[in-house]
Parts: structure tokens; C-alpha cells; sequence
């Protein structure tokens, strides 16, 4: 793989990994555009890199909230029950969350790569995807949300970590996924934008360390080393910048304006590439 490509898929990586967009959806439809999926065993190579190259976005996640996750290891051994009590809830949703996605993903990745990893499955995705965020964003608008990342717990993070599922399907979002699921669940969107997040890390840091061992040998012959460090590096900065910015954005504009997006971007990628 040239760097330049690397180069562009770890921003593209990085920007969209965090923004209820779908990043995975926005790298086959890259690689679609670049013509990096030509050739069908260059195109499976491409594809192992665009799962990789996530753990660039994972640490940018990590040293994000690490903070956060200092405090909250810290509390699992303060003195005062109800401390203690909202930093296990804390770590056992993430743990419940993270465990539907793990079995489904396991069982159904060869037939995902296989069948789904594709332009118009896409874009199918993200017109789908874009029409639930805009029906959720008006039916929440004025609902009261009030629950906060303290509240969350093992029954709310499996309801998320069931809708998280979806996301699977390339083009859907595993952020917009978990944020709707917190969402329904109650939860306010800076603390359905944070659990996304914090859930991230161990999602994308078991499909992306599953992925490097199932195909080293495939992109070590056809990305190459070079390549894999420009694109983990490019995801990295760029992830870090994404989540400051998505944060921010978030709290003022919903849900609505990502959904308008996705529904624009299908439109172009029908027009552009299945026309």
C-alpha cells in the first residue's frame, strides 16, 4: 500500500470513529474511491487494515479518558459504599455491553467481510441509519433524559451492548448504536457520548487485536509495516481530535445534523460508485 493511502484511510479512520457516521462504512466507500478494492486479494488486505488501524482511534480513546478511568479505578476501593458501588456498575456495564458484540461478531465475520463489505450495502446503511437518528433525535428532543454516566449500570449496558449489535453491519455506526441505545435507556446525550467512547476500548481493541493475528501474513505481503504504522499513527491524532470535537458538538446540534449526513452520503455514493 502506498502511504499516501495509508495516509488517508487513518483520517478518515480517525474522524469518523467516534461520530455516529460509521468509520468502517467510510473506509470501504475510501478504498472504493482511491480503487484499492480492485483487485480481490489486495481488497481483503484493504479490509484487514481498516479494522487495524482502529487501535490508532482506541488509544487516542485511552489517553482521552484516562482520567476518567483513573478516578474511577481509584473509587473501586474508596471507603464509601455508594462510591464503590457507581465505579463496579461503571465496569460491569461496559462488561455486559462488550460481551453481544463480541459472540455475534465472532460467529458472523467471515460472512460480514463477505458479504457486506461493499458500496451498496453502505450506503443502504447509512440511508437507514441516518433516517432512525433523525426519528430519534425529534422523539427524544424534548423527552427528559436525565441519567448520567453514574446511573449506568449491568441491565442498561446489556440493552446497549444488544442494540451495539447492529453496528456490525458496515455502515451502521457502532457509536450511533450505542448512543440510541443509551438514549432509550435514558441516559443524557454527554453520557450516552462518553459510555460510546469508554466502550470502544475494549470492542475495537478485541477486533482489532483479533484481526492483526487472523491477517498478519496478508497485510504484512500487501499493506507492509510502513503503511500499517503511517495509518495507526494518522488514526491516532486525528481519533484524539475527533472525540474533543464530537463532544463539543454533540451537546449543541443532537443527533439530527448526522443523520441529514448520512442520508446525503448515500445519496452521493449511489450517484458516485453504483450508478
Amino acid at each position: 500500500m502506498q502511504l499516501i493511502h495509508a495516509i488517508v484511510l487513518g483520517v478518515v479512520e480517525g474522524l469518523t470513529e467516534f461520530v455516529p457516521v460509521s468509520s468502517t462504512g467510510h473506509l470501504i466507500l475510501a478504498g472504493s474511491w482511491l480503487g484499492l478494492d480492485a483487485d480481490p486479494a489486495r481488497k481483503a488486505a484493504v479490509d484487514a487494515f481498516d479494522i487495524v488501524i482502529q487501535a490508532g482511534a482506541v488509544l487516542a480513546c485511552l489517553v482521552w479518558y484516562f482520567p476518567l478511568l483513573r478516578a474511577r479505578a481509584a473509587q473501586l476501593q474508596a471507603t464509601d459504599e455508594a462510591t464503590r458501588l457507581r465505579a463496579r456498575n461503571l465496569l460491569y456495564s461496559m462488561v455486559v455491553a462488550f460481551v453481544p458484540v463480541m459472540i455475534v461478531g465472532l460467529a458472523a465475520r467471515k460472512a460480514i467481510k463477505a458479504a457486506l463489505f461493499g458500496p451498496a450495502p453502505v450506503a443502504w446503511a447509512l440511508a437507514v441509519g441516518g433516517v432512525v437518528m433523525i426519528a430519534t433525535d425529534l422523539a427524544f428532543r424534548k423527552r427528559p433524559r436525565t441519567k448520567t454516566l453514574d446511573d449506568m449500570g449491568p441491565v442498561s449496558g446489556l440493552k446497549i451492548g444488544l442494540i451495539q449489535c447492529f453496528s456490525l453491519i458496515p455502515g451502521t455506526s457502532r457509536s450511533m448504536s450505542t448512543m440510541i441505545g443509551a438514549m432509550l435507556s435514558g441516559f443524557d446525550t454527554k453520557a450516552a457520548a462518553d459510555f460510546s467512547f469508554l466502550l470502544a476500548i475494549p470492542v475495537l481493541g478485541a477486533a482489532t487485536g483479533y484481526e492483526l493475528l487472523k491477517e498478519w501474513p496478508v497485510l504484512a505481503r500487501d499493506i507492509g509495516p510502513a503503511a500499517m504504522a503511517v495509518g495507526l499513527a494518522t488514526s491516532f491524532l486525528f481519533g484524539w481530535l475527533s472525540i474533543a470535537g464530537f463532544l463539543k458538538l454533540i451537546a449543541k446540534v443532537g443527533l439530527l445534523p448526522f443523520g441529514l449526513y448520512r442520508i446525503g452520503l448515500a445519496a452521493v455514493v449511489w450517484f458516485s460508485l453504483l450508478r
